[in-house]
């Protein structure tokens, strides 16, 4: 069939935000006490981060170059990360509630920038009002069927074991239903019973009408039935045209970008072969190997191995798939590309360099424009800083300098891309687009490195200026790049 993206995020840069660490407005009131802001994070404290915190950060977004937010889970729960839903028909008031994203959405809307929700829909929380009618009332409950449960507890013979001891993840116990990775908090929900599926369809339906531009869907694959996502796709786009569905699978999967169901995928092969390539000697490989899946899917690359491997990903899918893609280096669910990095400046600058200049939406994680360190969760999901001016501000410059000139010039977001050449650690590409050109080149190694790169359009390039990042010069045949370099051309 067709493959129909939405054009707006050819052009679009996001920023994802985890709410609960990203800005706390004094217009809320706490609830109760919270986890000091400055504290190292814990896996189970909030910070009470809020929409309003969020809504008031937006001028500074949209001076870093911004045009989209993707927001971790929003959706009233009992986890600070909210992935552990109950009520999926309202915003957590610790949030501030539905006036909170009906005011971010407004103010967002204004600016010209679109929100994207974060939809969990293979699993909720235990305390999801359905399941808590099955723990009160076992077999008797209407919703039996809206999870899959043991027949001991189908036939009335057992009651659920929600809250067994020792139930951190790993440990066996029986808990008289199927639960997301075995965790007891996470009940698996039945998509194949009728009203179980109209009701998450239509949570998909009800805030895209509330005005979000868009669902990234948590774990798709494990609801393994195409027509549940293909009607979600339907459903969704009759009532905006324009949303924008992305999936969460962490590998390539052409299958589920056929037309019918996501439009793109969260970018993790991309972005581990750009973390790959850009190293230097400063990958961190303890944070790697103590994080699966980067521990199979980052492997030190070469200018020819990062070129072969961006071709293949390029080509692997359809080119409206490949415009759309959300290609990111990090988020919520992985160590922090700087940490990845070592805390090597000049790799971070050359990986969001790839980002901005490579087809696909950038999507930058709340932090990584200041550098942010962080190790495996929680370390990854720290507070941003309440001081504007705190963090690296070079590299702020720099990701600032690099998302403008992708909105400044075409071929740095729209059109298709091209290998010029690679040798060493380093490799050069061109991007065109509607008659215009770019060149991008790039040396993440430690010695200067030349690829011969003839003139051959008879075009006038001009260099943007990137701060804090050692330029390379073009002659009439070679591309000189000193050490961790970048060059960025454009055609006048």
């Amino acid at each position: 069939m067709p493959i129909d993206t939405p054009d707006w995020v050819r052009d679009a840069v996001f920023y994802q935000i985890f709410p609960d660490r990203f800005a706390r407005s004094a217009r809320l009131a706490p609830v109760g006490p919270y986890e000091p802001w400055d504290a190292p994070p814990s896996f189970h404290g909030f910070k009470g981060g809020d929409l309003y915190g969020i809504a008031e950060r937006l001028p500074e977004l949209a001076d870093l170059g911004m045009t989209a937010l993707y927001l971790t889970p929003i959706f009233t729960s009992a986890a600070n990360h909210r992935y552990h839903a109950y009520d999926y028909l309202t915003v957590d008031p610790i949030l501030g509630g539905d006036a909170a994203l009906r005011e971010l959405l407004d103010r967002a809307h204004e600016r010209g920038m679109r929100v994207v929700l974060d939809g969990v829909f293979n699993h909720c929380g235990r305390g999801f009002w359905a399941f808590d009618h099955v723990l009160e009332n076992g077999a008797d409950s209407p919703y039996v069927d809206w999870f899959y449960l043991d027949p001991a507890v189908r036939s009335g013979g057992e009651r659920l074991n929600a809250y067994p001891e020792g139930s951190s993840p790993g440990t066996e116990h029986t808990l008289g239903y199927r639960a997301w990775w075995g965790l007891p908090a996470l009940p698996k929900i039945n998509t194949d019973h009728p009203a179980a599926r109209e009701y998450l369809l239509s949570v998909g339906e009800h805030w895209l009408r509330f005005g979000i531009d868009g669902w990234r869907l948590d774990v798709p694959d494990e609801i393994d039935d195409r027509a549940f996502w293909q009607e979600f796709r339907r459903r969704c786009r009759a009532i905006n045209p324009d949303a924008y569905l992305v999936g969460e699978i962490w590998e390539e999967a052409p299958a589920w970008l056929e037309g019918d169901r996501f439009d793109a995928l969260m970018n993790y092969p991309l972005g581990t072969a750009i973390l790959g390539f850009v190293w230097d000697w400063h990958l961190n490989d303890d944070v790697i190997q103590r994080h699966e899946p980067y521990r199979r899917m980052i492997h030190r690359l070469d200018g020819p191995a990062f070129a072969s491997r961006l071709d293949a990903l390029m080509t692997n899918y359809d080119p409206a798939v490949v415009a759309a893609q959300l290609n990111l280096i990090g988020s919520h669910d992985s160590p922090r590309a700087v940490t990845v990095l070592g805390g090597d400046r000049a790799s971070l600058r050359l990986a969001m360099l790839l980002q901005a200049t490579l087809p696909g939406a950038p999507c930058t994680y709340y932090g990584d424009e200041i550098a942010m360190e962080g190790d495996h969760d929680p370390d990854c999901r720290r507070a941003f800083p309440v001081d504007p001016a705190a963090g690296d501000r070079g590299v702020r410059a720099f990701v600032q300098a690099a998302f403008a000139a992708r909105h400044g010039h075409v071929a740095l977001r729209r059109g298709s891309v091209a290998i010029l050449g690679a040798a060493g650690q380093a490799v050069a590409y061109r991007r065109d687009a509607e008659g215009r050109r770019a060149i991008v080149a790039l040396n993440a190694g430690s010695t200067t490195t030349e690829l011969a790169v003839p003139r051959e359009d008879g075009r006038t390039y001009r260099p943007i200026e990137l701060p804090g990042l050692a330029s390379g010069s073009w002659s009439d045949e070679t591309l000189a790049l000193p050490p961790q370099s970048g060059l960025v051309l454009v055609d006048d």
